[in-house]
């Protein structure tokens, strides 16, 4: 890494000395593509000596906390070992929904929604029944129409 970065900088400062016209533009493509897939190797390489490392550190560690449970028998909590989730090497790089899957979502966000306020409206009813009969006694006062909600509270009271 630190090879790379000493020959980009040098590199660099000569083509910059000897005054390049850029009468190879082409090969300057070139030059630079092939920089552009050094660079990202170099990234992936230090991404996965970053992992190993962590990966090590985590092995000594729990090793560490077997040692203590095994010191003071303490016996280990049983964990749901779920399986290694599928990282997406790069996020730009999911699959994107269709306008037909984001309609179907907004669809369901809606329809969660009119659920979670009729679920309300009705614990409402359950908790305070005197309260919703009291309401129900004074409009049938003013109208002579019964509800299908009348009807199931009145057979439930």
């Amino acid at each position: 890494m630190a090879a790379f970065i000493a020959k980009q900088m040098v590199g660099n400062q000569l083509s910059a000395v000897k005054g390049g016209d850029g009468g190879d533009d082409g090969d300057d493509k070139e030059k630079a593509e092939e920089e552009e897939r050094e660079r990202q190797e170099a990234i992936r390489e230090a991404e996965e000596r970053r992992k190993e490392k962590h990966r090590k550190m985590e092995e000594e560690r729990e090793k560490m906390r077997q040692d203590i449970r095994d010191k003071y028998n303490i016996k280990k909590k049983e964990e749901i070992v779920e399986a290694a989730p599928q990282e997406e090497p790069n996020p730009l790089m999911r699959k994107k929904k269709t306008p037909e899957e984001l309609a179907a979502e907004a669809e369901q966000e809606e329809l969660d929604d009119f659920t979670n306020i009729c679920t309300l409206v009705l614990k409402y009813m359950v908790h305070h029944p005197y309260h919703h009969l009291q309401q129900q006694q004074h409009n049938k006062k003013t109208s002579t129409t019964t509800t299908s909600t009348e009807v199931i509270l009145y057979v439930q009271y």
